[in-house]
């Protein structure tokens, strides 16, 4: 097949998408596909011949690794050389039209947020992932907790507030602080008390106006992936600064991850059918990742749903796929199979 994958993006995440995406086109190479990789965003300014660049493999990013510290947006902005604030570089969508289906390596932002996925069904392009609704809906923390409670799957207690309503009437201590439709942690904080919720709070607006306030549970984080109707085993996340946040996702040596976790009969079965009855509340097609912390009681909480999950070198999907035995090249190809069956 002819597999455009496309990475990048205008995101805080852009560099772990960028990352992804490198791994993602490797492999579908080594399965035999002819792949572009394209960024979104910067596309490609030379003369476009989507036959050609199929044929010779094209690889048109440039990359430099993900670092600890969040990509600087405005500088990416001032790179591209048209100028125009439009999302879809020059020549991505004439790439994409040719492709046989395009792969998104995306996370955050309009990658993620059903925005690219509208576009793309308005343009008649197959892409990999949930559609344009489950897309948006998953994005949206707080639209996900209102159809959480809905089907009852069981969430923190939490409020999604906008800088002008009554923040500091929240009085729940701890709490996790966090912008409404971001990822990889990004602005993500705990408050143990008003000093640093003040703080907290402060820093997550800088990346959005809405934030959602959700009370602390204390327990063991896991994560669960689905591929297809298949829930893959669970993976507990153990950082060892304390907090799973953007340095410690994507920086090695600073989260140990045991897969498959080490758990009761029983929890594994909670963890499980928590996963698939969060991803049917979303209506999530293909594939998807669930985030949870799994109290002493046995309770699983959902923290949230990745339309998109994170397919790095040090990312959680492909580790619980190559607990059942599927290597990562066979991953992605799986995820193309799965993507396709919604346009048959």
């Amino acid at each position: 097949m002819n597999i455009a994958v496309i990475t990048g993006g205008l995101s805080t995440e852009r560099d772990v998408a960028i990352s992804s995406g490198t791994k993602i086109k490797n492999a579908l190479r080594e399965k035999g596909h002819n792949v572009v990789f394209i960024d979104v965003f910067m596309g490609y300014e030379k003369e476009c011949n989507p036959k050609e660049l199929f044929e010779s493999n094209a690889d048109l990013v440039s990359f430099d690794g993900v670092t600890e510290n969040v990509p600087d947006l405005e500088a990416v902005k001032a790179m591209r050389e048209d100028k125009s604030d439009c999302f879809l570089g020059k020549n991505v969508v004439e790439i994409c039209r040719f492709a046989d289906i395009t792969f998104f390596a995306l996370h955050g932002g309009e990658g993620e947020n059903g925005k690219l996925q509208a576009a793309f069904d308005i343009l008649g392009i197959k892409y990999t992932g949930a559609d344009y609704l489950s897309a948006a809906l998953a994005m949206d923390k707080g639209i996900t907790k209102a159809l959480f409670d809905k089907h009852k799957v069981l969430n923190p207690k939490g409020e999604i507030f906008k800088a002008d309503e009554d923040i500091y009437s929240w009085d729940i201590f701890p709490c996790v602080i966090k912008p409404c439709s971001g990822g990889s942690s990004v602005g993500i904080a705990r408050a143990d008390n008003r000093e640093q919720f003040k703080a907290a709070v402060e820093d997550a607006f800088r990346y959005e106006d809405e934030i959602v306030i959700e009370q602390f549970v204390t327990g063991r984080e896991f994560s669960v992936g689905i591929l297809g109707d298949k829930v893959l085993p669970p993976i507990e996340i153990i950082p060892t600064t304390g907090f799973y946040d953007y340095k410690a996702k994507y920086q090695a040596g600073l989260t140990i991850e045991e897969c498959p976790a080490k758990i009761t009969e029983s929890e594994d079965e909670t963890l499980r059918k928590c996963a698939m009855d969060a991803y049917r509340a979303l209506c999530l097609e293909s594939y998807a990742r669930m985030d949870f912390i799994l109290d002493d009681k046995g309770d699983a909480y959902c923290l949230e749903a990745n339309t998109l999950p994170g397919m790095t070198p040090t990312s959680l999907l492909p580790q619980e796929a190559a607990a059942v035995g599927i290597d990562y090249a066979t991953l992605c190809e799986k995820i193309v199979e799965l993507s396709l069956e919604k346009y048959r």
